[in-house]
């Protein structure tokens, strides 16, 4: 017990300086002078936050959060459109250019993609979480492919080449998470079994029949 409660206060204090790190000034600059920082780098660690917070959770209170959401599916579908939000060119331009934006970039992504998803991802079946990995494959195959081919520049802040290193490293990603997807078939089994006293998984409940 105590070497759990250990290890979720180094948690709780690792994702806290993680966050606090990406958020200064240098580290910032950093990451979105290029687009592909930006997009591929930055943001993926801001949802990755709010994911690991929900991790160091304690469970009976991500349960109550998972109800008051209404379940895995509203969540996923939460972190879908605002991820989805943030992939657009105007967004990106949007967080360069007014503090604002960049502020509800730094909240939106780890309170309205990470936390859905990782209060979700334990609940979801086969079944929601292939739509969760063939929509993210999907998102970034196309817009990388969109950016690869665009005779113009698709974000005021950043020049063509930028734009179409960004597209081929999408792509690039795309392939790398089908593989893993793909390959997840081989080496695990049923995602996750249902929690008694917890919220049900996506796919509803399965009637069991007691032993005789």
């Amino acid at each position: 017990m105590a070497m759990s409660a250990s290890l979720s206060r180094h948690g709780r204090i690792g994702t806290a300086m993680l966050y606090l790190l990406l958020a200064t000034p240098a580290v910032r600059a950093w990451m979105e002078a290029t687009m592909t920082g930006h997009m591929l780098l930055q943001i993926p660690l801001l949802a990755a936050i709010g994911v690991m917070s929900c991790h160091l959770l304690p469970e009976r209170l991500q349960n109550s959060l998972l109800a008051a959401a209404g379940g895995a599916i509203p969540c996923v579908l939460l972190a879908t459109f605002a991820s989805s939000y943030w992939m657009l060119p105007r967004a990106l331009d949007g967080a360069l250019t007014n503090p604002l934006n960049e502020m509800a970039k730094f909240l939106s992504l780890p309170l309205l993609v990470g936390l859905p998803l990782g209060l979700a991802w334990k609940r979801l079946r086969i079944i929601g979480r292939s739509f969760v990995w063939t929509n993210a494959i999907s998102m970034l195959a196309v817009l990388g492919w969109l950016y690869i081919i665009a005779p113009v520049r698709v974000c005021n802040n950043y020049l063509v080449d930028q734009q179409e290193i960004a597209g081929w490293w999408m792509v690039k990603l795309a392939l790398l998470l089908f593989a893993c997807w793909l390959g997840s078939f081989f080496v695990g089994g049923d995602p996750v079994p249902a929690e008694s006293g917890g919220p049900q998984p996506y796919g509803g409940n399965r009637s069991q029949s007691n032993p005789t």
